[in-house]
């Protein structure tokens, strides 16, 4: 094969590798201009350019030639070997930034995913805060019981021990990640699994909460819930998106095997669940430190989940669009 032949074939990807470094090592990145492929592609891609840098050398293609893939594969080895400062600020580039676009750039399947899950839980909240009796046709009477007395408002509120407290943060870890998981594995039946999910978290949430708003214990309920859950029903959101991607390739791989469109999209999908893990944990935290609290003004903990869902709706609308200063 001539140079001119396997230039043709293969100085596309020389290029947009020169541009993935460019963008991996840039500070200055912007949905406009995101790297032309994303990190997990980078072992093979990388593998593939010192094929091609051997075949330049053993064929005896121009100096030129060898000496921009030597380049390429020196700067590849030092970004991926190397001691460079970007560990740090990638993940803070992450949450900053990154987390942010992919979200915005995924935002039909994320749409989807919100109307699954909010469209029953509104439903639902409205029906059984005007029909109580809906709530024990969904859910077991010990369970509404159980949430009549740990929303009483009869009931003496006291201060729990940070031991405790320690210990809820624990469980509530535990709790919301297997939701979470459970709404992404989900995607793997076909799609199926995630929509089952979105959709029964939002009934039980909308019923649990339309029946002690409707039952005169809406102030406690809210006052505990609101807190955490614009960080918590979010990443649940995000977590259907990201099995709705795995059961979309299954289900219109187009020219693709399923099996590679189902790479291709998991590997699309995993900063959404890395994502809505932290805001899961971070859910957790606010729920078991925050959100019990005695104390302090209902008005007070409004206020701050309010807040809370206004940086987060800005936070994904806002974060990593405009070029850094």
């Amino acid at each position: 094969m001539n140079q001119q032949r396997f230039h043709e074939l293969h100085g596309r990807q020389w290029q947009e590798f020169e541009q993935w470094l460019d963008c991996m090592t840039s500070k200055r990145r912007t949905d406009a201009h995101p790297p032309p492929f994303g990190e997990s592609d980078l072992p093979h891609r990388y593998r593939t350019l010192c094929q091609h840098l051997a075949l330049a050398r053993d064929r005896q293609y121009s100096p030129a030639l060898v000496e921009r893939l030597d380049r390429l594969v020196i700067r590849a080895h030092q970004f991926m070997y190397g001691s460079h400062p970007e560990a740090g600020p990638a993940v803070l580039r992450f949450f900053t930034a990154d987390f942010a676009r992919t979200v915005r750039a995924h935002r039909h399947v994320v749409a989807l995913a919100f109307l699954l899950f909010f469209g029953p839980l509104f439903l639902l909240g409205a029906l059984t805060r005007a029909d109580a009796d809906i709530a024990h046709m969904i859910m077991p009477v010990e369970q509404v019981a159980a949430y009549e007395r740990m929303y009483d408002p009869r009931a003496e509120t006291t201060g729990r021990a940070a031991s405790i407290d320690a210990y809820m943060f624990g469980h509530y870890i535990w709790n919301n990640i297997r939701i979470g998981f459970q709404t992404f594995a989900g995607g793997l039946l076909l799609g199926l699994g995630s929509v089952f999910f979105l959709t029964t978290n939002g009934v039980i949430i909308g019923t649990t909460a339309g029946y002690l708003i409707g039952s005169g214990r809406g102030p406690n309920f809210l006052s505990f819930v609101c807190g955490h859950s614009a960080f918590e029903l979010t990443g649940i959101v995000l977590m259907g998106a990201g099995g709705l991607m795995l059961g979309a390739a299954l289900l219109f791989p187009g020219r693709s095997t399923r099996v590679a469109a189902l790479r291709a999209n998991a590997r699309a999908a995993v900063p959404l669940v890395c994502g809505a893990g932290a805001l899961l944990t971070l859910a957790a935290f606010v729920e078991a430190f925050w959100s019990p609290l005695a104390g302090i003004p209902v008005s007070v903990k409004y206020g701050v989940g309010a807040a809370l869902w206004i940086l987060v709706a800005a936070y994904f609308g806002l974060a990593g669009r405009y070029r850094a200063a």
